[in-house]
């Protein structure tokens, strides 16, 4: 028994031996079953590598800035503009002069200088509340005192050294009402400017009793105290003409 069993087991041995010299391949069922065993595990690893996913490539951190001890916004705002460089401060504008009143029309037969000397009466009578007929006695007085000139005196050489049209010899009587300052009506240099000694004749007017009833001449007179009391009254149609004309031209306005 035990030799038939070893000549069997001799059989199968030299049968293996002879599969792996001689020409025809004889595979044993033990190598066989390795070798399927194998591929069936290769296999199993090719589908498991397939399966398996790639691992991700590693993070690079982004570099960090430097810490200057602020953080840097996470909205990535553009850095702030510098202010822009300030301009300097416009010059302020300067007021457009003033445009000169227009020339007066002259009036009832007067030259240029007299009747702005007559509108220059006539204004101070507005600003001091005189009525029209005021204003016509105070032409009227002009007219016959000074032909309606400023006029200096030859005596008081002081009023030549003031703007005038003329002199006169009666005495220191000055300006367009010839008064005289050392009768008391004011400073030559004041009774050589026609508005001011217009409105010093106009406070003596307005002094006298029933001026605004008394006939022009009567009026004037009581102001000038003249040694021709009469020589007023000639006057009164044309100096009432020239302010009438001149407040229809408008010299009391502005």
């Amino acid at each position: 028994m035990a030799t038939g069993v070893i000549g069997v087991l001799g059989f199968a041995a030299l049968a293996e031996t002879g599969a792996a010299t001689g020409p025809a391949t004889v595979v044993s069922p033990v190598v066989a079953a390795h070798a399927e065993a194998q591929r069936a595990q290769e296999a199993e690893d090719v589908v498991s590598r397939a399966e398996r996913p790639e691992p991700a490539p590693p993070q690079v951190a982004a570099p960090q800035a430097a810490d200057n001890g602020q953080k840097q916004s996470t909205n990535d705002a553009p850095p702030a503009q510098p202010p822009a460089a300030q301009q300097p401060p416009a010059a302020p504008k300067e007021e457009a002069p003033k445009a000169a009143p227009a020339q007066l029309t002259p009036v009832a037969g007067l030259s240029q200088v007299q009747t702005e000397n007559a509108a220059a009466i006539i204004r101070a009578g507005a600003k001091n509340g005189v009525p029209q007929r005021g204003m016509v006695i105070a032409v009227a007085t002009a007219m016959q005192e000074s032909t309606l000139l400023n006029r200096a005196s030859e005596v008081l050489p002081e009023s030549k050294l003031y703007p005038h049209q003329g002199t006169g010899w009666d005495h220191d009587s000055v300006g367009l009402f010839q008064q005289r300052t050392s009768s008391g009506w004011g400073p030559v240099a004041d009774l050589m400017k026609p508005e001011y000694a217009a409105t010093k004749f106009y406070q003596g007017l307005l002094q006298v009793p029933g001026w605004d009833q008394m006939p022009l001449t009567y009026a004037a007179q009581a102001v000038q105290v003249s040694a021709f009391p009469e020589a007023y009254a000639p006057h009164e149609p044309v100096a009432t003409a020239v302010v009438q004309q001149l407040l229809q031209q408008g010299v009391t306005n502005g």
